[in-house]
């Protein structure tokens, strides 16, 4: 069946996602033992028949639902705990384009349901075995009404309290996604905030959702053309952030990763990240005495490892960032106010600046056969370097003393990945190319 990817149920609606499948997410939820669900969901028009759906279906098999009405993916999630709740799901499609739409599936902790749970809940779909209520047993709904705004104090307790941020100016590209709250925050902070885009409209009009560079131009030369001290940028849920420095350049993805890393570790602590990220994360972390944990490619990963009591945070160069002291979901208003205070002490641009990035190669291969070639690309790499140091919890990682290379199957689309980096270019784009034959090899023998 398949239902999930690296972060929920998401796709096309009508096609992927359908009225009967959030009816049986909700139903399966409940019947999995969830007695009260946080229910709520992102812009997109779509999300209004789906969220009732997954309501009826949960409360058809007896669970309470709590509805929150459309709100921050993260802004849910830390709902679940407050509301003391059994779960959450959250109707959205984070960044994808407007014509998807999914469901993300939360634990009380703020970590989003793991590899087992999602699999029960998906043998309960397809089972279609479900304890249906009688007539007489449904479950209630109530309406939670404060979850924005609980949120927003979170944030602002959490970087320093009201007014301890005055004087800072920030522009916020909310992409007409959810992520009021982190505007509401800044401003409580003491920031002069300038909102852009910030109608809620799941047509995405102004920009495509997710934060990409190409897609933050129009903040870029915003925040250029002011005194602004940064810029902060959302994808349809918020549960992503991408920064601005002061100068209008958009910060690399690798090097904001490496800068949140660096200011939360500790020495002797960990920090944890896909098998895709640059080496840029451990250079910077090393400094003072900090490593890195590598998981698989997707932020239930790296929640899961964040888990564990020396890794103080967690983070993906897609813009997803976890603190675990504070949630287990990648929190993308706590990411642009924690940012905002290292600019009130450090202009980001001298922040960027003194990171030195490795030169880093990534490549897509398209196969429609992409598991038989990655079983003879996990076969012919160690036999090629047995000297290599072989990561093989998500693809072939192949480490050595001057760089590394990373094949890995895409899990959603027809794709090899192919990524290889080094601190000198020579080298990267020799590890490229060794990568690459190794998957063009592999795609002529199957």
């Amino acid at each position: 069946m398949n239902l999930f990817g690296t972060s929920g149920i998401r796709g096309p609606v009508g096609d992927v996602v359908t009225g009967d499948l959030a009816l049986s997410v909700g139903r399966a939820v409940a019947t999995e033992g969830a007695e009260r669900i946080v229910i709520g969901r992102d812009p997109r028009a779509s999300g209004e028949w789906l969220l009732d759906g997954t309501t009826a279906g949960a409360r058809e098999c007896g669970a309470d639902v709590l509805d929150a009405g459309m709100v921050a993916t993260p802004t849910l999630a830390r709902a679940v705990s407050r509301e003391g709740a059994d779960a959450g799901i959250v109707i959205t499609a984070s960044h994808n384009p407007p014509e998807d739409n999914g469901l993300k599936l939360w634990n009380p902790s703020g970590q989003a349901f793991d590899a087992g749970q999602a699999e029960r809940i998906e043998s309960r779909i397809e089972s279609g075995e479900y304890d249906l209520s009688g007539w007489d047993d449904g479950g209630g709904r109530t309406t939670v009404e404060d979850a924005t705004e609980r949120h927003a104090a979170d944030l602002v307790a959490s970087v320093g309290g009201a007014d301890s941020l005055e004087g800072l100016s920030a522009v916020v590209d909310l992409g007409n996604g959810a992520g009021g709250v982190t505007v509401t925050a800044l401003e409580r902070l003491g920031c002069d905030v300038e909102a852009m885009n910030a109608d809620p409209d799941g047509s995405f009009p102004n920009r495509p959702s997710e934060p990409t560079a190409e897609n933050c131009e129009a903040l870029c030369a915003r925040v250029g053309e002011t005194d602004a001290d940064l810029g902060i940028a959302h994808d349809g849920d918020a549960d992503r952030m991408m920064a601005v420095d002061e100068r209008g350049r958009f910060v690399p993805k690798d090097v904001l990763l490496a800068l949140f890393a660096r200011e939360a570790a500790r020495e002797g602590t960990r920090v944890a990240v896909p098998v895709d990220t640059s080496l840029v994360v451990e250079d910077e972390v090393g400094k003072i005495g900090a490593s890195v944990t590598h998981t698989r490619v997707g932020d239930v990963h790296v929640a899961e490892r964040a888990t564990e009591p020396d890794v103080v945070f967690g983070g993906e160069p897609s813009g997803a960032w976890i603190w675990p002291d504070e949630t287990l979901c990648p929190d993308g208003p706590l990411a642009a106010c924690k940012l905002a205070a290292t600019a009130r002490e450090t202009p980001l641009s001298e922040l960027v600046d003194g990171v030195v990035s490795p030169h880093l190669r990534r490549d897509n291969i398209e196969t429609d056969r992409k598991g038989a070639v990655m079983e003879r690309v996990a076969a012919a790499v160690p036999e090629a370097y047995p000297d290599a140091d072989l990561l093989t919890i998500d693809g072939v990682r192949a480490g050595f003393s001057d760089g590394w290379f990373l094949l890995r199957a895409s899990g959603t689309q027809p794709l090899i990945r192919v990524t290889a980096e080094s601190r000198r270019e020579e080298r990267a784009e020799e590890l490229r190319e060794i990568a690459l034959e190794l998957v063009e090899e592999a795609r002529r023998s199957v």
